[in-house]
């Protein structure tokens, strides 16, 4: 059994440090089974110290409420909260932040590279 129960793809990638800021990398589906693992990864990432917490959703192919919870939950853990960045959002991620009107506080950028040198 893994940590999301054997039902999922483990929902973290990676975590890595770039230019200042630390990126978390998410992948699959983003739902109430593994927002947890998420919600750990992401409130680790945010006391790291890094000058932005960059979340990339590129390969996250479903993102249901708790796991749009779990992002708003990390952005508010943050200081400042311009310095949360959401990178790539999919087709799927992106209709959930639309939908939800996350988009609208969040920072939302195409590519690494943009959501970088945003300014904060």
């Amino acid at each position: 059994m893994d940590e999301t129960g054997g039902l999922h793809e483990p929902p973290v990638a990676g975590v890595r440090a770039v230019d200042g800021a630390v990126v978390v990398s998410l992948v699959g589906e983003l739902d109430l089974y593994n927002a947890h693992v998420v919600r750990e990864r992401l409130a680790a990432a945010a006391n790291d110290g890094g000058e932005r917490l960059v979340v990339d959703l590129s390969d996250v192919t479903f993102i249901d409420s708790t796991g749009l919870g779990v992002l708003v939950e990390a952005r508010s853990r943050l200081a400042n909260r311009r310095a949360f960045v959401v990178v790539a959002p999919g087709v799927e991620a992106r209709r959930a932040l639309e939908i939800s009107g996350l988009d609208r506080h969040f920072a939302v950028h195409e590519t690494l590279e943009a959501a970088l040198a945003a300014d904060l």
